[in-house]
């Protein structure tokens, strides 16, 4: 792990990030200007695991709406990226053969229902059998029974949006013959829209308690970040790339019709350290001397323009192998961000607060 993070520390050597002047080439006996260095304050948001990862539009289901019954389709009222609403009508097939046979099966049962009063009748008089009068009932109840199915396949000749949909594609062209079963539409369903995002096996098994962590989107449909909820996550790895797919859902006050599956959205996964003295620092904040990790320390003056810095000794480890997590330092501690191979113990500095122009 040690020569891990000396690997990192030594490949940020070779591009200094403090802000100089030209005046610092100035002969000697003339003053250089104080150095401007970056801060990182340790605790608090430098204390979070940050991870950013591409994440794609997902519905919260997509399925293939189908009749229950055949017929021909008559009706196709869905165009491809329409959204409907829940119970909007999306298709029907031509109703006059099920109406046919919902007053065939009306009939039906009106003259089992006469046979059946007649041998109950005729039960009571000897002049039939008992079974035969059991007959009768038995033909009543099995009229009654495709009474209700008749009425039911009728029900079936439209077809129902059962979730607020968009209309990801038409399956079936309009004056069709349709079989039962036979798709017609595909709806996504856009009740909740959703974020999937891939997450490296080894980040999986080390976060594996979601309660810690924090997911944020962005997206140029936003003006800024979206809070995302955790929803659930494959169980399975996927079979390239060995991770973990994961489901996060965006709030319903922030759905927008412009957020369609398959649209790209960037993931930021936030994990506190689990210690008020871890700070993650990038490597170049960190200094390897005789097998000691340290940082260097920026100490104000009473004027808080200027400051000196110091070194201070700190442990450290990395579990991705890139951003280096420090232990030991106060939450508040002001640490050099970037070239400290420049700075000497005791130096003034002062921090840097941006460019501008005078």
């Amino acid at each position: 792990m040690k020569q891990l993070i000396s690997v990192l520390l030594c490949a940020t050597l070779a591009t200094p990030l403090i802000a100089q002047s030209a005046d610092d080439l100035t002969p000697s006996g003339i003053q250089a200007p104080i150095r401007s260095v970056k801060l990182i304050e340790a605790g608090g948001a430098a204390a979070q695991v940050k991870r950013v990862f591409f994440g794609q539009i997902a519905a919260r289901e997509t399925v293939d709406l189908s009749f229950e019954v055949g017929g021909r389709m008559v009706m196709f009222d869905a165009q491809e990226g329409q959204f409907l609403q829940e119970g909007a009508q999306i298709a029907a097939l031509d109703a006059a053969p099920f109406e046919r046979a919902v007053q065939r099966a009306e009939v039906q049962l009106t003259q089992a229902e006469r046979d059946f009063e007649r041998s109950q009748t005729l039960a009571k008089s000897n002049a039939v059998s008992t079974a035969q009068a059991q007959d009768t009932q038995t033909a009543r109840d099995l009229a009654r029974i495709a009474l209700t199915e008749a009425r039911e396949a009728l029900d079936h000749a439209t077809l129902i949006a059962p979730f607020r949909a968009l209309v990801a594609s038409r399956l079936t062209p309009n004056y069709a013959n349709i079989a039962p079963g036979q798709a017609i539409v595909r709806l996504h369903d856009m009740s909740e829209v959703r974020v999937e995002i891939d997450v490296p096996e080894q980040m999986f098994q080390m976060y594996s308690n979601a309660a810690g962590i924090e997911f944020t989107g962005t997206s140029p449909v936003f003006s800024g970040g979206v809070p995302l909820e955790l929803r659930e996550f494959n169980a399975e790895t996927q079979s390239i790339g060995q991770s973990y797919r994961v489901t996060l859902a965006l709030p319903a006050d922030r759905v927008t019709p412009k957020l369609i599956p398959g649209a790209s959205m960037s993931v930021t996964a936030r994990v506190a350290a689990g210690d008020d003295t871890a700070t993650t620092l990038p490597p170049s904040a960190v200094m390897m001397a005789e097998d000691q990790a340290r940082v260097m320390v920026y100490t104000p003056d009473k004027s808080g323009k200027q400051g000196q810095v110091a070194w201070v000794p700190v442990e450290v480890s990395s579990s991705t192998g890139t951003d280096i997590v420090a232990t030991g330092l106060e939450p508040g501690t002001l640490v050099v961000g970037a070239g400290t191979q420049l700075l000497r113990e005791g130096d003034t500095v002062r921090p840097f607060n941006g460019l501008s122009i005078e």
